[in-house]
């Protein structure tokens, strides 16, 4: 195979014993940015990825097919999801990554609002390099701009009342995060399961939430509808004999870690057995350890055994002969979970078992499904009711994982009320607002920052404007509209009508966002936007010569 070398980058050298070799001079090659291009050209960059998932803002949002290097379907409207699972080479552009990871790591929902806000602050900056505003005081604009924005925000919040008997405003809001979402058919029984699961394990006097002790699991089959919130655990297991009850009721669980089997010596001496007396030595003293251990877990009075490990036909056996349901192969972070549960102790060893140790729960059974023959366990009236699982149905595997996706933002959502209660108005009502404030606040600025105070009220009308032409509307005019009507009617509850039911006050459709969602969008969106404005110098490997 002939190859063709570029000989203007390449010196012909020779060894000790003189044969020749060629050193190609590649590596040397850079190719610089400087200044404001490189400013632009990460703009550019951060731009179109915002482009991407800002269709698939609000309740009439578009999916992404994402499909991974192994040929893995994953069909989404969630925008950290979208950004995670795309090939993205620019390192400015991955920082939009990042920016919806932190969004859904902190707060669980908005990620795809915070990078459709960031793209377009990035995209306002760039014009006003064109006009030769510096980027350093662009970014101090920004953050003056932002400023005003949340203290706006702050104003027009509104508080909302809820307790374990009255959650119907906590329902409404859980329903507006899921209805941009696939499961919208179902949104009031995912929202039902999300207020439900939250409040079971919120500390309400602390204001805090423990998402460890909320499980989503799933299992394809049925429809979205028969997913179901269970006050337990489920496992996905069943008991290791066919044979063994398929339910137990007033269930004392010992929870083991330690192998089911007699003990083996841990050296590296063996066994050598060569005669029958020994090979029946050996049994009976197997067979002993063996009983040895059923008589220590039927001591502490348990009627379930749960094992983190495996054992064999004798040990299945003998623990069916003694009455002795149990499950094998359970692991380490569902066993973490039965423990946690029922108020049970891991036990690492059977010298350690005692009935302080056991596990209590009402009862212990196993679920079917339809005509197959596929087993769950359920674990459910269990000694600590905090603990709940939440089971997924869905006819199949891509449906039931966005339906997880879709229920993390629905609990993160109701999670993040109960930390704060205070909340503000979707539909781009909430941004608009600010954007009318920052306005007024860009006209007694008196120095270069009012035009990128101004560039950051644009920015904001571009949420909305999303949120207009993915719903099908004329996106300016619906804006304009409802900006005017906002600025005379004084009502920062006016926003889109996404669903185009004649109304535009979004409280009359319970379109609501917590209040700590919605500032920490901006706050994230312009920090972005400064680390972006700072950077003015990029090596970039090419094929030119550098020029210093």
């Amino acid at each position: 195979m002939a190859m063709q070398i570029d000989m203007s980058n390449a010196q012909v050298l020779k060894d000790e014993s003189g044969r020749p070799f060629i050193v190609v001079r590649d590596q040397g090659k850079k190719k610089r940015q400087h200044g404001v291009e490189a400013v632009k050209s990460h703009i550019l960059a951060a731009r179109t990825v915002a482009n991407i998932v800002k269709t698939s803002l609000g309740p009439r949002g578009l999916d992404k097919i994402l499909i991974s290097p192994d040929g893995d379907i994953t069909v989404t409207n969630d925008g950290a999801t979208i950004l995670s699972q795309m090939e993205i080479s620019n390192h400015v552009a991955k920082l939009l990554v990042e920016l919806s990871k932190s969004q859904d790591e902190e707060i669980g929902d908005g990620t795809t609002g915070v990078v459709v806000l960031a793209g377009a602050l990035l995209e306002q900056a760039a014009d006003l390099i064109d006009k030769g505003i510096h980027p350093i005081r662009i970014a101090d604009g920004y953050d003056q701009a932002c400023e005003v924005a949340v203290a706006k925000l702050d104003e027009i919040a509104d508080e909302i009342r809820y307790s374990p008997e009255n959650t119907e405003e906590l329902f409404k809001v859980a329903k507006t995060s899921l209805g941009s979402k696939i499961v919208s058919k179902a949104h009031d029984h995912f929202a039902k399961i999300a207020v439900d699961a939250v409040l079971s394990v919120a500390d309400l006097e602390r204001k805090d939430v423990d998402f460890e002790l909320i499980k989503v699991d799933g299992k394809v089959g049925g429809a979205l509808e028969d997913t179901l919130l269970v006050k337990g655990v489920i496992i996905d297991k069943d008991f290791s004999h066919p044979q063994m009850p398929s339910e137990v009721k007033d269930a004392k669980l010992a929870i083991l870690t330690c192998a089911f089997e007699p003990p083996k010596p841990k050296t590296k001496h063996k066994l050598d057995i060569t005669s029958v007396e020994e090979f029946k030595k050996l049994q009976n003293y197997e067979q002993t350890k063996f009983t040895e251990m059923i008589e220590r877990i039927k001591d502490t009075g348990a009627n379930v055994v749960i094992c983190q490990w495996g054992f064999d036909d004798e040990a299945n056996h003998l623990l069916l002969t003694n009455h002795l349901p149990a499950v094998r192969w359970v692991g380490g972070p569902e066993i973490e979970l039965v423990a946690i549960a029922t108020n049970g102790r891991i036990v690492p060893r059977f010298e350690d078992l005692s009935p302080e140790k056991l596990g209590t729960a009402g009862i212990v059974r196993e679920m079917t499904f339809g005509t197959t023959r596929d087993k769950m366990l359920v674990i459910e009236e269990c000694a600590n009711t905090r603990a709940v699982t939440v089971f997924v149905r869905g006819s199949n595997k891509m449906i039931i994982d966005e339906a997880k996706r879709s229920l993390h933002d629905a609990l993160c959502v109701v999670r993040n009320l109960v930390v704060d209660n205070r909340i503000v108005y979707g539909g781009g009502a909430a941004e608009i607002a600010c954007s009318l404030a920052v306005e007024d606040a860009a006209v007694k600025s008196p120095g270069l920052e009012q035009y990128a105070m101004r560039a950051f009220a644009e920015a904001l009308d571009s949420v909305p404007m999303a949120l207009a032409e993915n719903s099908g509307l004329r996106p300016i005019e619906t804006l304009a509209n409802i900006k005017s009507r906002q600025a005379k009617e004084k009502n920062s509850r006016l926003g889109v009508d996404c669903m185009q039911t004649g109304s535009n006050d979004m409280k009359d459709h319970f379109v609501i966002d917590p209040l700590i969602s919605k500032r920490q969008q901006l706050l994230l969106a312009t920090q972005l936007c400064r680390m972006v404005l700072k950077v003015n110098n990029v090596i970039i490997a090419g094929s030119d010569d550098n020029e210093f």
